[in-house]
């Protein structure tokens, strides 16, 4: 039987566990995967020559470089899980609002900050939801994510973001819900994990001590993942929810979904990645 050929983008210094799961997997299921470092200096030739070798890309990094060799990718005509377009409006957590909202999916209270300090101070006061969570559109792991007390906090932290970021990218600020963060993993159609992050503090979503448990989807749950998967496009995600006065909240979509939360799971998981490409 021919192997498949699956192009496999990461953006690391060297290979992590999940990348050697990958590999060792890909060997056991006749997959033969050809590995694109994305940190690494790339010849425009050789790269060319690798693209034109696979049958699909998986994009396991959420890098602005590993995204444009995806879009690389797609312009010379292959396919990429998940497409470089569904980060534009997914891992953008403004315009992953914005769509909520529109399709009647519970959010939380989110506005999108002006770009001008005493016009966003005027935002926040008629916000008026204390404590607030500021957030940059854009960021990973709780990077760039604090709460404010107060207007003058948010004054701090917002010009804190704008000197520590490359640029003065947007800002939203959302109503705090304390309550622990849901964490749901989807691949293609199917439910593939749930875990419930304990935090102990006051953020949601992020790195945490690796103390999890799981928890059942619940049939207005699950029409709230439909209804996300319908929108967001894509195939493999994960979704962080959060619980306020007993009802789901959708707090964000996550391109590049961590496997690890259960160690005992995460050989499984990367097979059903794995056998997922195979079927596209």
């Amino acid at each position: 039987m021919t192997s498949k050929v699956i192009g496999y983008l990461f953006n690391e210094p060297h290979l992590t566990k999940d990348d050697k799961i990958f590999q060792k997997l890909a060997k056991k299921k006749n997959i033969k995967l050809v590995m694109i470092n994305t940190s690494k200096d790339l010849d425009e030739d050789e790269l060319e020559e690798k693209i034109k070798s696979c049958d699909i890309f998986f994009n396991n990094s959420s890098e602005e470089f590993s995204l444009e060799i995806a879009k690389t990718i797609e312009a010379l005509g292959k396919k990429v899980i998940d497409h470089p377009i569904s980060y534009y409006f997914n891992e953008d957590k403004w315009l992953f609002f914005v769509r909520c909202k529109k399709h009647k999916i519970p959010v939380p209270k989110t506005i999108l900050l002006s770009e001008n300090i005493a016009t966003a101070k005027r935002e926040l006061k008629k916000m008026n939801c204390w404590p607030a969570i500021l957030k940059r559109i854009e960021g990973t792991c709780g990077e760039y994510v604090d709460k404010a007390e107060n207007l003058k906090q948010a004054e701090k932290i917002i010009s804190k973001f704008w000197k520590r970021g490359r640029e003065k990218l947007p800002i939203i600020a959302q109503e705090l819900i304390h309550s622990p963060s849901y964490r749901v993993t989807l691949i293609g159609d199917e439910i593939v994990q749930t875990a419930i992050k304990e935090n102990k503090g006051w953020k949601s979503t992020g790195v945490y001590e690796k103390k999890f448990k799981k928890f059942k989807i619940d049939k207005n749950l699950d029409n709230i993942l439909k209804k996300i998967k319908k929108i967001s496009g894509i195939k493999i995600c994960g979704i962080d929810l959060l619980k306020k006065e007993k009802q789901w909240v959708v707090l964000e979509i996550n391109a590049q979904p961590a496997f690890d939360f259960f160690e005992d799971e995460r050989e499984k998981i990367i097979g059903k990645v794995l056998d997922f490409l195979k079927k596209q």
